[in-house]
């Protein structure tokens, strides 16, 4: 039984800490075990990492499957409610490169070797929505971004 009925809150329940919506990015690009997740520029700490495994596993976001029976190892797979999330990384994402100018967007090896579709070729100076040029705000900590023009 969730604790809110708000909605946001109930989610921010099962993924609003700092590391799994970045467990959930890193496996809609693809990465499977748990080695991958350790090699992520974020270096999540392994008893955190082992923690919110668990948890999405729980949770019914990620399934286990066995890939090894001596030594016993097992893969990640994002279920269809797990791949669901893609949705909210991906305005994350959006959110971020507007107001963080100079982070980029990765995107799954599934377009690896593809073109990139155009409309997801974006200047990363310029404003997602309108094309105008951004630039940092004076001050940095804010995060905000300004437009020029």
């Amino acid at each position: 039984m969730p604790r809110s009925r708000c909605p946001v809150a109930s989610t921010l329940d099962i993924v609003g800490d700092r590391w799994t919506l970045l467990l959930i990015r890193d496996l809609l690009f693809g990465k499977l075990r748990y080695g991958d997740f350790l090699a992520s520029a974020e270096h999540i700490p392994t008893n955190i990492l082992a923690d919110r495994l668990k948890r999405l596993e729980r949770e019914g976001l990620i399934s286990r499957v066995p890939y090894s029976q001596h030594p016993p190892r097992v893969e990640y797979h994002l279920t269809d409610e797990g791949r669901a999330l893609g949705h909210a990384v991906d305005a994350l994402a959006d959110w971020g490169m507007q107001h963080f100018p100079g982070t980029r967007r990765g995107y799954p090896p599934s377009r690896a070797g593809h073109p990139r579709p155009a409309e997801d070729i974006r200047d990363e100076r310029a404003d997602p929505v309108d094309g105008r040029p951004l630039s940092v705000s004076p001050s940095l900590q804010t995060g905000r971004v300004r437009h020029h023009g």
